[in-house]
C-alpha cells in the first residue's frame, strides 16, 4: 500500500498557495475601466513601442473609416470614427479582463485532459485485454481519481462564463449575437443551457465509467472468479464509442466556440492526440516516481520502454494531425479559415514554434532510440518537456481568441499552472493511498509480472 509522504504532501499544498496568490494577483490587477486598460498596454511588458504601435493601428482604422465615409456628412463620418474608437477600447478591456480568467481556464482544462486521456488509454488497455499493462492499472485509475474534481472545476468556469463573469465564449453575449449572422446561425447548438447541459452529460458519462471500472477491479483482488474482469471489459469497449464521440464534441464546446467563426473538421482528434500523449507521459513520470521510492518493483525497464514507445508514437501521431490541419487550411488559404493560423504566427511566434520543437522534435531526437527508452532519466526528462509543451498548445488553443495580442505568460499564467498542478499531485496520490498498488486478481497479471523483452 502506498503511503503519500509528508514531503510531497506539503509539496503539493505549497504549489497550491503559491499558484493561487498569483491567479488573485491576476484578478485584482486586471483593469475595470477603458482608461486603466489603456494605460496598462502603454506601460505593459511589452514596452511603451507596443501600445504606441495599438493607438496608431487605432488611428490608421479610424482614418480609413473616414476616408470610407466622405459621400457622408463630416457628423456621420466622425460618429463613425468615435465609434469605432469606443468599440475598440472596449474590446481592449476586455481582452485585458479575460487575462487572469484565460490563466485559470488553461492551467484548469490542462491537467483535467491529462485525467481524461489516461482514462482512454486505460480503457484502451481493457478492452483490448493487454498483457503488459496491468502492473500500472492501479497508478492509472489514480491518475483519473482527478477526473471528477477537476472537471467540476472546468464546468464551474463554463458556468461562470455563461453568467457574463468574463468575455472567454463571446457567443455568450447577446449583443455579440444579434450584430453576427454567423455565430447568430448557430445558437441552435451554441447557447448557455444547452451548453452546460452537455458539459453535465460528458463529465457524467466518463465519470460514471471511471466509478464502476475502479469497482470492478478492486473487486477482481478479492473474487475467487474472473467474473469482474469480463465486466471490465465490457464497459471499457462500450464507453470508448461512448467517449471518442463526447470527447470530439467537448474540444468544439469547450475550446473551438472560444472562436466561433473557426472550425476544423481535425480539431477533436488534434485535442485527443494531445490529452493522449500528456496521460500517458505523466503514467509514465508518476510510475518512475514511485519506482524510485521503493514501490511497484513489480514494473521492469520493459514496462518503461513500452510507455516510452507510447510517448514516442503519439507525439508522431500528434505531430501529423497538427500539420494536416496546419497544411491543408494554410495551402488553401481561405480568410475566414487561415486567419486563426496567421494570429498564432504574428502575436504567438515563440509559443507557437516552441510548442511544435517541444512536442515533435524533442521527443522524435530523444526517444527514438530504443534504449534511451528503457532509460529513467530520459523518460522523464523528454516526459517533463512533452508535458510542458501540451500546456503550451492548450494555451495556444486557447488564449489567442481569448486576450488577442495582449498576452504573456506572467504571474496568473504561471499561478494557474502551479496551483492545478499541486492540486493535481495532491488528489492523485491522496487516491494512490486508497488501494494495493498490485491489481492482484487480474487474470493477466502473472503476464505482466513476466513482461521482458
Amino acid at each position: 500500500m502506498y503511503t503519500f509522504s509528508n514531503k510531497l504532501r506539503n509539496l503539493s499544498i505549497a504549489l497550491m498557495l503559491v499558484g493561487f496568490l498569483g491567479l488573485v494577483y491576476g484578478f485584482l490587477s486586471a483593469p475595470q475601466t477603458v482608461e486603466e486598460a489603456k494605460a496598462m498596454v502603454a506601460t505593459a511588458h511589452h514596452g511603451a513601442g507596443h501600445g504606441e504601435e495599438h493607438a496608431e493601428a487605432s488611428h490608421h482604422e479610424a482614418s480609413a473609416s473616414h476616408s470610407e465615409d466622405t459621400h457622408g456628412s463630416g457628423h456621420e463620418a466622425a460618429d463613425h470614427s468615435e465609434g469605432h474608437d469606443s468599440s475598440h477600447d472596449e474590446h481592449l478591456l476586455h481582452q485585458l479582463q479575460n487575462k487572469p480568467w484565460a490563466a485559470l481556464y488553461v492551467a484548469a482544462f490542462f491537467f483535467f485532459m491529462i485525467s481524461l486521456g489516461v482514462l482512454a488509454f486505460y480503457a484502451i488497455q481493457r478492452a483490448a485485454q493487454a498483457g503488459w499493462s496491468p502492473v500500472v492499472f492501479r497508478v492509472m485509475e489514480g491518475i483519473t481519481g482527478y477526473l471528477l474534481p477537476g472537471g467540476i472545476i472546468v464546468i464551474v468556469i463554463l458556468a461562470l462564463s455563461g453568467m457574463h463573469f468574463n468575455h472567454l465564449f463571446i457567443w455568450m453575449d447577446a449583443d455579440v449575437v444579434a450584430h453576427d449572422k454567423l455565430i447568430a446561425g448557430k445558437t441552435g447548438f451554441l447557447n448557455v443551457p444547452f451548453f452546460l447541459g452537455r458539459a453535465v452529460f460528458f463529465l457524467s458519462g466518463w465519470t460514471l465509467y471511471r466509478y464502476f471500472s475502479r469497482k470492478f477491479s478492486l473487486a477482481q483482488d478479492v473474487a475467487t472468479d474472473i467474473s469482474n474482469h469480463k465486466k471490465n471489459f465490457r464497459i471499457s469497449a462500450a464507453f470508448l464509442v461512448f467517449y471518442i464521440v463526447t470527447e470530439s464534441i467537448m474540444s468544439w464546446d469547450w475550446i473551438m466556440s472560444i472562436d466561433p467563426h473557426w472550425f476544423s473538421t481535425l480539431f477533436g482528434w488534434y485535442v485527443f492526440a494531445s490529452m493522449f500523449v500528456t496521460g500517458i507521459t505523466v503514467i509514465a513520470l508518476i510510475t518512475i516516481y514511485l519506482k524510485s521510492k521503493g514501490y511497484l518493483d513489480f514494473v521492469n525497464d520493459s514496462h518503461i520502454h513500452d510507455l516510452g514507445k507510447f510517448m514516442f508514437g503519439v507525439s508522431i501521431f500528434w505531430t501529423y494531425l497538427w500539420f494536416s490541419q496546419f497544411m491543408l487550411i494554410w495551402y488553401s488559404n481561405i480568410p475566414e479559415e487561415v486567419t486563426y493560423f496567421i494570429t498564432r504566427i504574428e502575436d504567438y511566434n515563440i509559443t507557437f514554434f516552441g510548442m511544435i520543437a517541444m512536442n515533435f522534435l524533442f521527443p522524435l531526437l530523444l526517444l527514438m532510440n530504443s534504449d534511451y527508452k528503457r532509460t529513467n532519466y530520459f523518460i522523464v526528462m523528454a516526459g517533463i518537456v512533452i508535458v510542458l509543451g501540451h500546456y503550451l498548445d492548450v494555451f495556444n488553443m486557447i488564449m489567442p481568441s481569448a486576450v488577442g495580442d495582449q498576452w504573456f505568460i506572467g504571474i496568473p499564467e504561471v499561478g494557474g499552472f502551479l496551483f492545478f498542478l499541486g492540486l493535481f499531485i495532491f488528489i492523485v496520490f491522496t487516491e494512490l493511498t486508497k488501494a494495493p498498488l498490485l491489481a492482484k486478481g487480474d487474470p493477466y497479471m502473472g503476464e505482466s509480472e513476466r513482461f521482458h523483452y
